[in-house]
């Protein structure tokens, strides 16, 4: 019988694979890679998710792995923006082909219709070959030749149709402005793998993320059918029970923590992987607060999500930054402090540039 593993144990282990259990003293692309990327749908997030993971970690390092080509930003994992690592870039994006195929019709379809989809890739591929294009520009040169459909529905069609990378300065700190669009084998130097396992995918995500079940896979990198590619693994990894009898599978030697392992206060980037990495995520919240938590970002107090924050700007010149807490349910006066001393070295971090900061708490509308 497999042993029987609760939501606290879960938690502790998810948090400690995470490394957000204590801050680590390793290199920012050994971060992104255990986590198999940083979601990316803004450019700030990552930065933040490795902050909350890194021991002294600055902004200049990941703005510098973007430039260097070490990292790269695209869509990847549910047809979202992910930042990974080229090396790793070059395996998930064949891999998560057919998935992105089924993002493509399903955001676009009825924009696409009547087109050959291999010939708008063939000519984007012409049009990119060479040189990094803007996005709003490829669709206007796309829509040429293709009267009566949408310019933005093209270029972003091309996102799940073509192995596109976002080039910086685009989804580094701070930056607004168009997505540049340019072909990955070009931008790395090297072609995309040919023979992509996805038995590696989910071996990455129990690792990251274990103990999980199928659906918890399959959440997370949108991926469908992956019961057959376990069920090969099987003999090869632990399998538990979880509270309400589910299988949760799990790589060999994984961490379990003692469900009773203290766990600081982290504030989480918005979307952040552990926050979305399962079907099931009692492991860290509950259904009300899983609503919240896909809008703003949450604060782990006790390893579980009690608060959502958010940074503005006030005054004059915007010069002071202000974190504001919005609590799902009462603080202790301990919990209160601990969250305050995160919030202050948070500020440090992302609003190093203002004159004054501020925390504020409130309560969650409507709890």
């Amino acid at each position: 019988m497999a042993a029987r593993l609760t939501r606290r144990a879960l938690n502790r282990a998810t948090l400690e694979r995470q490394l957000l259990t204590r801050r680590a003293d390793v290199p920012a692309p050994a971060v992104i890679e255990t986590l198999t990327g940083l979601q990316a749908q803004d450019p700030d997030p990552p930065y933040v998710g490795l902050w909350s993971r890194i021991e002294g970690f600055r902004l200049e390092e990941l703005t510098k792995l973007l430039e260097e080509r070490a990292v790269v930003r695209a869509t990847l994992f549910r047809g979202t923006q992910h930042l990974v690592t080229a090396d790793d870039y070059l395996w998930l994006r064949p891999l998560l082909q057919p998935m992105l195929d089924r993002w493509q019709k399903a955001a676009f379809g009825k924009q696409t219709a009547g087109l050959d989809l291999d010939e708008l890739a063939a000519a984007a591929r012409a049009a990119l070959t060479g040189r990094t294009v803007a996005r709003p520009e490829l669709g206007r040169l796309l829509a040429q030749d293709r009267p009566g459909h949408d310019p933005v529905a093209l270029a972003r069609s091309l996102q799940g149709l073509l192995p596109i990378v976002h080039p910086p300065p685009d989804g580094t700190w701070g930056r607004r402005g168009t997505t540049p669009f340019a072909l990955a084998g070009e931008w790395l130097g090297r072609p995309l793998a040919e023979d992509a396992s996805p038995g590696r995918l989910v071996l990455r995500h129990l690792a990251a993320f274990g103990p999980a079940t199928v659906k918890d896979v399959q959440a997370w990198s949108g991926m469908t059918r992956l019961r057959e590619v376990v069920e090969e693994l099987r003999p090869g990894l632990r399998v538990f029970a979880g509270e309400g009898g589910e299988e949760l599978f799990d790589v060999p030697d994984a961490p379990l923590p003692d469900p009773d392992t203290a766990v600081p206060v982290r504030f989480l980037a918005a979307l952040d992987n552990v926050v979305l990495g399962h079907a099931d995520r009692s492991r860290l919240m509950t259904d009300e607060q899983r609503r919240h938590v896909i809008v703003e970002a949450a604060v782990l107090v006790d390893g579980s999500v009690r608060a959502l924050w958010v940074i503005k700007r006030e005054g004059r010149d915007k010069a002071k930054a202000v974190l504001t807490v919005k609590r799902f349910s009462p603080l202790t006066a301990r919990e209160e402090s601990e969250v305050l001393e995160e919030g202050a070295r948070l500020l440090r971090f992302a609003a190093a540039d203002a004159e004054t900061h501020d925390i504020r708490f409130t309560d969650v509308p409507g709890r």
